[in-house]
Order: C-alpha cells, then structure tokens, then sequence
C-alpha cells in the first residue's frame, strides 16, 4: 500500500487553516474483530504486521479559521479524538474517528452539520508545566465519557520513516468517513511530526468505553508532539 502519496500536498486551495499543539498519542492493540464492528462495512481495517490499533489523541487547536477569514480572528479550543486506522478498496490509508470531543460549541456544531462528524461538546482543561501536562475531558452530554490524564514527554525521536511502526500510526494526512452509504474523504497537511517518546503518570479514560472499546488498562504506546501547522482540504464524496 502506497502510504507516502498522501503525506505529500494536494493541488489547489486550502479550505482553512489550523495550528496542532502539545499532541499526545495513545495506543493500543485490540481485536480486530472489535474494531470491525464498530467501523462500516464501507471501509476496511487498517493493521500493521497483523495487529489492530486504537488510539487516543488529545491536544490544542490553535489559528482556527477559514481561508477567508484573517489570522486575527482565528480561534483555539482543545480537541480529543478516538479513532482507528483503515484504508479504502486497498488505498488511502487514514483514519476513521469513533467520537471527537471539543472545547467549541461552534465547532461542534459545523462539523457535526456540515460534515456529519461525530463531535461532543464538552469542558476540557490543559495545563503544562515544564515537559509534564495534565489534560482533561469532560462531556457534557455524558457524564461518564471522561479523560483525565498527565503524561511527560521524552526523548526525541524526529520524523517518521515509512514502513515503521510510528509513521503507520502518526503520518496519517486522510479522513474517512461514511454518509448514507456512501464514503467521504478529506485531507490535510503538515510537516511529519516531531515525535518524542513520552510517559503517562495518571490515567483515567471513559472516552474509550463510550466509543464501546472496552481495554480496562494505561495504553500501551505513548508519543508526543509539540506541533505541526496543519492546511485542511475539503471533505467529499468519493
């Protein structure tokens, strides 16, 4: 499967703009027959050397904004997402999002109109101090859908090269997504991420367990990244 092809810039505009910071990355290996199960049948399971991951990926938005709209009236909110790894008819590798927790009613209300996203709304709180940060998610409309996690970044790591382990879990540029039966693609761009290896010291996660993933454990990969500026390209019918 070609997985450089997407990590490189499509041609035309940009739709908006955004600034991804203080990004952690959790991951698990699940059966892949769990995971089957919650994505549509439109879509096929994405698996490195035969293994299922879920991850978990909380971080900042920054310079939130349309291409019209000027860089002083972007915005920022925290961000949480839930999701897994699959590819269209043996391409395409991206990834599809389970829930995505937001600190932006706004936001939560385009993206769950305009492209049918699964958003939530809820208080989320970030807090760093020196290479520790203690991040929490808190939905509103369900009380158990939580996170409340403090994790320490490490060791640098660098970019990813393709066909290793990170660049399958991180370098992912493509969103699917399924509408009526129908599959929706949309892309973004970034330079590669930073990655740093990082450790959790606290865990506590019901965002999971809301998505129907039940792991009953801390993940088992942890990575940070300090950020990439990120275009975002428009969201379509395949």
């Amino acid at each position: 499967m070609d997985r450089v092809s997407p990590t490189r810039r499509p041609a035309g505009r940009a739709r908006g703009y955004q600034r991804w910071r203080n990004l952690a990355f959790f991951h698990w290996v699940v059966p892949s027959s769990l995971v089957r199960a919650l994505v549509p049948r439109e879509l096929e399971i994405d698996e490195f050397e035969g293994k299922t991951y879920v991850g978990l990926v909380p971080f900042l938005m920054q310079g939130v904004r349309p291409a019209w709209v000027p860089e002083a009236m972007a915005f920022e909110f925290l961000e949480t997402n839930v999701r897994c790894y699959v590819h269209v008819d043996g391409g395409d590798p991206g990834v599809y999002f389970f829930s995505l927790d937001a600190a932006s009613r706004i936001a939560v209300a385009t993206a769950r109109t305009v492209w049918g996203l699964p958003y939530h709304y809820s208080d989320m709180t970030l807090r760093q101090d020196g290479p520790g940060i203690h991040y929490t998610v808190r939905r509103r409309s369900e009380p158990n859908a939580r996170l409340d996690v403090t994790w320490r970044s490490g060791e640098l790591l660098g970019a990813s090269e393709p066909g290793t382990l990170e660049h399958f879990l991180f370098e992912r540029y493509l969103l699917h997504t399924v509408h009526r039966g129908r599959v929706y693609s949309g892309q973004v761009h970034h330079p590669p991420y930073p990655v740093q290896l990082a450790e959790v010291d606290a865990f506590e996660d019901g965002l999971l367990p809301a998505a129907g993933i039940e792991l009953g454990g801390p993940p088992e990969l942890c990575h940070y990244a300090a950020g990439v500026d990120v275009e975002i390209f428009d969201l379509a019918p395949r």
